[in-house]
């Protein structure tokens, strides 16, 4: 990647602090502006390269901002400077590896570093709160303690502690199993002076790895590979659904426990993290640190620090957790590599498998990225020589690969979207004692609600976007910026009483099959059921190991082991076979594997059905018959015929505004940014797929090149230059490298 040099600082004034000879401190602070700050340091320490790193509180114009010293400036031709308010850190909070790889990222995304450091810290430590203590707590007597133990009432609970506490200081989590209703006799004493609480040094707990499963050959080779790594090494771990790339990923920690060093595991999606720390802990015997966007900002921030410390030696989280520090990282495992919630679409437009590549050549630690799927960019890297591949192409165990059936439903009648064969499929499944999962890749009850006399549909008012039925036909929602509202009694255009939903949800497949199925639950797993906290580990184990359904989106596509599932139905997937993202046909390829996967992953044997108004669809006819590497081959031909990545590399810039003319006038101005003679292709100003969201206007320019030099090396020469277009200011803009999704 092409460097860059920092930008340059910006000295404010106001509020004199006179500065003669000195050099100053240059701050990255959270502002969408492409420069460091000047200040001088807060009184009692010059400046020095050993500041870098540190918060810093300093004045804002009329606020107080958060910052982080980025570099040591030159000393000042004369002038004032306002003075930095005051450290907040005593010693610098971000500092080597980590802060090498999150300059990098400023760098490779051209976003203010500022910004870039406020994504990666907890929202405490954004705040200028202390780095939480981490310690073990315990409890001892006091010198007044021991002299009074005696005189305290016998049987009484503060007596008891004191008893207990006559020994020597113990631990609160020993306390907890050693006495009920210690807190309370704890407080009590203290308020004498009698007890003190105590901090107690951390000790890191020893691995005690539970056994495993003996593993196969292949498994046996993934593993020997990984754990033989000496540094950096990056590896694809290629497995069918079922293989037991869980079980690689397990052993290969172990091997990083027992040299002393801290693992850190990326799951796509906060529903995967209860079962995989469930199993993680059991085999590794060591607390398993999780960090997703369930936790309150104050445990992401205990975690974080406990990880910089050391203390935390096995870290589970999602896309964020990239961020975490690793003083002593041993390993770095990311799972489901392929899957699109890793990309980040807001704010800082990062990647969290690519970053953990950057962060695992830094740290010299091999890095495993896992899936049944991969992403054709990774299998382009296998291919290509960059990652080692390792294939793992039989299932783990005694499960076989399901069985695929390919259901022509045209001309047949359907019930709620299900024709006659699979509502006859389900019910044997059920009666065998089996479960079923019903997929459709569509939450709320249908898409649309249809005037049937005169064709109206019901409009967000605020996208170009119908808005989705809910609750059985009674409230409309937009799935793209959230508006509500109550759905009409009569048709707004006509006055017909005639509305009808068109098409099928989840909440519309569930309603149909409680009915056709009274005798067995049915269990509903999407969004809208599954945003509290541990939601879906509830809601799987409400079903248990009972004969029952699962309808769901693909939340339940991925990771989940589901031993009693033996039929997966796919409903409704021609919607992604004639999509004009070039990205469509990859993602439903992943997402048909990845769900009929959840098939038959015990002994008894799996079935797949997917219905279809297109069965001899090529898509259908590859994967079927020669599974998604056939599939995949087939597809980068395709994409490198056509040069898209990953045989080219893209940046996309998008502006929205409330008059689509001044969102093509800042494009049209950043067109014109470019040279005539860049080798980048450029396409745009032009609307996005999705003209209007939210009340905005949506453009786009999308900019191209063959390799990834001549693309930096324009967005460093433009992007500065961004920043100062009076048309910038007019709208809300963004660069998105290397995007996901073109909408």
């Amino acid at each position: 990647m092409p460097s860059s040099d920092p930008a340059p600082s910006l000295s404010l004034t106001g509020g004199p602090a006179p500065l003669l000879n000195a050099p100053t401190i240059q701050v990255a602070l959270p502002l969408p502006l492409p420069q460091w700050f000047d200040y001088a340091p807060p009184p009692g320490e010059p400046p020095h390269a050993g500041m870098i790193g540190r918060r810093v509180r300093v004045p804002f114009g009329t606020r107080e901002l958060v910052g982080v010293v980025a570099a040591i400036g030159g000393v000042p031709d004369g002038g004032t400077l306002r003075a930095a308010l005051a450290w907040i850190d005593p010693a610098p909070l971000l500092g080597g590896e980590l802060w090498g790889s999150l300059q990098w990222l400023a760098r490779y995304t051209h976003a203010p570093l500022g910004e870039v450091v406020s994504t990666a810290l907890p929202a405490p430590l954004r705040r200028g709160d202390a780095v939480p203590d981490t310690h073990r707590w315990g409890w001892q007597l006091t010198a007044a303690g021991e002299e009074q133990r005696a005189r305290l009432r016998a049987g009484t609970r503060p007596q008891r502690l004191a008893t207990l506490l006559a020994d020597g200081v113990i631990d609160e989590d020993v306390l907890d199993t050693q006495m009920d209703g210690w807190r309370t006799a704890a407080r009590a004493l203290a308020k004498r002076a009698l007890v003190e609480r105590v901090a107690l040094d951390h000790q890191v707990p020893a691995a005690r790895a539970g056994a495993g499963p003996l593993p196969n050959p292949e498994q046996a080779a993934a593993i020997a590979a990984i754990t033989a790594a000496p540094g950096f090494g990056a590896y694809l771990l290629d497995g069918v659904t079922g293989s037991g790339k869980t079980e690689v990923y397990l052993q290969a920690i172990v091997a990083c426990l027992a040299r002393g060093r801290q693992a850190l595991v990326l799951v796509p999606e906060i529903g995967l993290t209860p079962q995989t720390l469930s199993r993680f802990r059991t085999r590794l015997g060591i607390p398993v640190h999780v960090l997703h966007s369930s936790l309150n900002d104050n445990e992401r921030a205990r975690v974080w620090a406990a990880a910089s410390r050391g203390e935390a030696q096995v870290i589970v989280g999602t896309r964020s957790a990239v961020f975490t520090p690793l003083p002593n990282a041993g390993l770095i495992v990311v799972d489901e590599e392929h899957d699109g919630s890793y990309k980040q679409q807001d704010g800082i437009r990062y990647h969290a498998r690519d970053f953990a590549l950057v962060r695992a050549k830094a740290l010299d630690v091999p890095v495993v990225l896992g899936s049944a799927t991969p992403s054709l960019e990774s299998l382009h890297n296998a291919q290509a020589g960059r990652y080692t591949h390792l294939r793992l192409k039989v299932r783990a165990g005694d499960a076989r690969p399901p069985r695929v059936r390919v259901l022509d439903v045209r001309k047949r009648p359907l019930r709620d979207g299900l024709s006659p064969e699979v509502l006859q499929g389900i019910a044997d499944h059920l009666q065998a004692g089996h479960q079923v999962l019903v997929f459709k890749n569509r939450r709320g009850y249908a898409p649309v609600l249809l005037c049937h006399d005169c064709g109206w549909t019901a409009p967000c008012q605020r996208c170009d976007a119908p808005m989705t039925v809910h609750a059985g036909g009674r409230r409309l929602q937009c799935h793209h910026c959230g508006a509500r509202q109550a759905a009409p009694l009569a048709c707004p255009d006509c006055g017909s009483l005639a509305l009808q939903p068109q098409g099928i949800g989840t909440e519309r497949l569930e309603e149909h099959l409680v009915q056709a199925f009274a005798d067995y639950p049915v269990i509903r797993i999407d969004r809208g059921t599954t945003h509290r906290r541990d939601a879906l580990e509830t809601q799987l184990a409400t079903l248990g190991e009972r004969a029952g359904i699962l309808v769901g989106t693909q939340i339940l596509a991925k990771g989940h082991d589901l031993p009693k599932l033996t039929l997966v139905v796919v409903v409704g997937i021609d919607e992604g076979l004639f999509s004009a993202d070039f990205r469509a046909s990859e993602k439903l390829a992943q997402q048909l594997i990845q769900v009929a996967g959840r098939a038959g992953r015990a002994t008894d044997p799996g079935e797949v059905w997917l219905q279809t108004h297109h069965p001899g669809h090529p898509l259908l006819e590859t994967l079927v018959n020669g599974g998604y590497h056939a599939f995949a081959e087939a597809e980068l031909q395709q994409r490198e015929a056509a040069g898209f990545p990953p045989f080219a590399h893209l940046a996309l810039l998008r502006a929205e505004a409330q008059q689509v003319e001044h969102a093509n006038a800042m494009l049209s101005a950043v067109r014109g940014l470019i040279p005539e003679d860049a080798p980048v292709e450029r396409y745009g100003p032009m609307p996005a797929p999705m003209p209007r969201r939210a009340g905005y206007q949506r453009t786009q320019l999308l900019l191209s090149a063959p390799s990834r030099r001549p693309l930096h090396g324009l967005l460093d020469l433009i992007t500065p230059q961004i920043h100062g277009l009076p048309q910038a200011r007019k709208v809300r803009w963004s660069l998105d490298v290397d995007p996901t999704d073109l909408y």
